[in-house]
């Protein structure tokens, strides 16, 4: 996480309820705009986040998931008025089935790309910083493992490396020898997990968990930053489930596409959308401006 964005600094509670929300949301509102915008916002503070190298080898796996996604609807689904084309099996092809694979694949990476930005800003501390004392064992375990998942890419690609150098990796040698090679680092790997494991149990043996009266240390406070940002999601949220409520984002696609017309009011209630998925690089473009004024003594 770069030190540079300052919606990571606001208080867990605040980062958690704003995936919670973008998340939901997401998943749940059926309309094209919607999901698009969604999208935007969720790749712009990926991109903020972990710089375009990142971003670009999420994107080269996610373009082909979003086309296959695109293709195998129409492929199956064959509702819709529109008909442009009828199969050799005499089924048809449809518009509405076309667009409704297009809008279900823009839902698809846009989620991904927002769980990769929550594992990025919510770390395990703040997780267990927030459910530690309602959960305690799920808390934990949940913070350990997806702890565990970078560290075991981490330890993998450093086996690799170093068994590349004795001649001994997955790519030298016959099949066979392959295969061997391949077994001897999976047997490092798990070595090292299970020395880990045990590592990690005797430290916090040591630590006293577990014991009754134990405390937590916690660097966390909920100052006047959070209270504001607190207050604007709150203030998005009830906006936009009441107009979900209200239909403001309704879209049909089937039989035929119909969704409310885009009266002043829709219009606001997508700004308002709008401007919740693009809050954090909002609150860090901002931060950026004043500390270049600051640097250049304008502030």
């Amino acid at each position: 996480m770069k030190s540079r964005d300052t919606f990571s600094f606001c208080h867990p509670t605040v980062n958690f309820l704003y995936f919670g929300l973008v998340l939901l949301f997401t998943m749940c509102f059926v309309h094209p705009l919607a999901r698009f915008v969604s999208l935007a916002g969720a790749l712009a503070y990926d991109l903020y986040l972990n710089g375009r190298k990142a971003a670009g080898f999420t994107l080269k796996y996610m373009l082909p998931m979003l086309l296959l996604t695109a293709i195998i609807n129409p492929a199956f689904s064959h509702e819709g008025v529109t008909i442009l084309w009828y199969f050799p099996n005499g089924n048809p092809l449809t518009l509405e089935s076309i667009l409704f694979g297009a809008a279900a694949a823009l839902m698809l990476v846009a989620v991904v790309l927002w769980f990769g930005c929550y594992n990025t800003v919510m770390t395990s501390d703040k997780f267990v910083y927030l459910f530690g004392r309602v959960i305690p064992a799920l808390s934990l375990v949940l913070s350990m493992t997806l702890r565990f998942v970078p560290k075991f890419q981490a330890q993998l690609r450093a086996v690799s490396e170093s068994q590349r150098c004795v001649g001994r990796d997955i790519r030298n040698g016959t099949l066979l020898q392959r295969f061997r090679h391949g077994i001897t680092i999976l047997s490092i790997l798990l070595t090292w997990v299970l020395e880990n494991a045990i590592e990690t149990a005797d430290s916090m043996r040591g630590r006293g968990y577990g014991l009754p009266g134990r405390t937590a240390y916690s660097i966390y406070r909920f100052d006047d930053r959070d209270r504001c940002v607190l207050l604007w999601l709150a203030f998005c949220g009830v906006t936009i489930i009441g107009a979900w409520i209200a239909k403001g984002f309704y879209w049909n696609w089937y039989p035929r596409i119909r969704y409310t017309p885009f009266l002043p009011i829709v219009v606001f209630f997508h700004l308002v959308y709008f401007a919740l998925c693009f809050t954090p690089l909002i609150m860090d473009l901002y931060a950026d401006y004043r500390w270049e004024k600051t640097q250049k003594g304008e502030l």
